[in-house]
C-alpha cells in the first residue's frame, strides 16, 4: 500500500480524529477548508526531522546494522537544514531558533542512542513506516495511517511502537489511554496480525533540560477497541452534519497558524 493512494479517496485516520476531537474549527480549516495556516509550529517541524531520523535507525537494524550516533545526528541535522533553515514560515518559541533546535535535536538523539545501543536488542523489525488500511461496519469510508515500527519478540510476539517528541514525559496511563495506538492495535489485527499476540509501545524523547529518552509498553482490551470504534462512529456523524466547534482552551492554541480566523470564527 502507498499512503498518498490511501490520502487520496475519502478517508479517516487516527491525526484526523485527533484533530476533530481537539478543535473542530482547526479541523475545518486544515482538512476541508484546506486554508494555508499563518506559520508552522517549530514543534510540528522538529519532531518531523526527529522522526525520519528514528526511521533510517531503525531501517539500518532491519539491515542488520547499527548505526552509529555520528551518522543519526547527521542524518537529523540533514533533515531539519532542509526542513528549517532560512524557512521564514517556521513560528519559534521563545528562546528557540534554528540552531538552539539543531543542538536539542543532537542532543534527544544522543539519550535515545546511549539506551538503545546499551541494552541487547530481542526485537526483530519487520516494518518501518507501514501503511495500513481497515474498515469498521457501519462506517462508510477506510480508516488509515501508518505504523512507525513494527517489530517481533522472540516469543513470536507483534510489537507496535510509536514514537514521540514531547517537552513531558509520558505516563502509563497516557499509555494506556493512547488514541492513536489503539488505532494501530486495529490495524495490525487486520492487516496480517490477527493470529498473533499484539503489544503496543510509546518510545517518548523528552525535551527535558537533560534529555531523555523513555519507553511505555501497553495493550489494549476488546472493550478498549469497542470504545474507540463508538468514539469514531461518532466523530464521522459529527463531520456529516457539518458541527465544527472551537476550543477554545486546547494548550494546542498557542501554536495554531489558524489563531487570527478563529477569533473572528464568531463573525462568519
Amino acid at each position: 500500500m502507498d499512503i498518498a493512494d490511501l490520502r487520496r479517496g475519502p478517508h479517516l485516520s487516527a491525526s484526523s480524529i485527533n484533530d476533530y476531537l481537539e478543535c473542530g474549527l482547526y479541523y475545518r480549516y486544515s482538512r476541508i477548508d484546506k486554508l494555508k495556516p499563518a506559520f508552522k509550529s517549530d514543534n510540528l517541524e522538529f519532531g518531523s526531522c526527529i522522526h525520519k531520523a528514528l526511521a533510517d535507525f531503525h531501517m539500518e537494524r532491519l539491515m542488520g546494522n547499527k548505526m552509529p550516533l555520528d551518522d543519526l545526528r547527521n542524518q537529523f541535522a540533514i533533515y531539519w537544514k532542509e526542513r528549517g533553515k532560512g524557512n521564514k514560515e517556521i513560528q519559534y518559541r521563545q528562546g528557540k531558533d534554528f540552531k538552539t533546535l539543531l543542538t536539542e535535536g543532537k542532543c534527544l538523539l544522543a539519550a535515545f542512542h546511549e539506551r538503545r545501543i546499551g541494552t541487547k536488542d530481542q526485537l526483530t523489525v519487520l516494518a518501518i513506516e507501514e501503511p495500513f488500511r481497515f474498515t469498521i461496519e457501519g462506517l462508510p469510508v477506510p480508516i488509515i495511517g501508518i505504523m512507525d515500527l513494527v517489530e517481533e519478540d522472540p516469543s513470536g510476539s507483534i510489537v507496535i511502537t510509536d514514537s514521540k517528541t514531547a517537552s513531558r514525559a509520558y505516563s502509563k496511563e497516557e499509555a494506556d489511554r493512547n488514541f492513536q495506538l489503539s488505532i494501530y492495535h486495529m490495524a495490525a489485527k487486520a492487516n496480517g496480525y490477527g493470529n498473533k499476540n499484539i503489544s503496543l509501545k510509546i518510545d517518548c524523547l523528552v525535551k527535558t533540560k537533560k534529555p531523555k529518552f523513555l519507553q511505555l509498553c501497553t495493550s489494549r482490551t476488546e472493550a478498549d477497541e469497542l470504545r474507540v470504534i463508538k468514539k469514531i462512529k461518532k466523530v464521522w456523524e459529527a463531520l456529516q452534519k457539518g458541527i465544527f466547534i472551537p476550543n477554545d482552551e486546547s494548550w494546542k492554541c498557542k501554536d495554531c497558524g489558524y489563531a487570527i480566523l478563529c477569533h473572528q470564527w464568531h463573525k462568519e
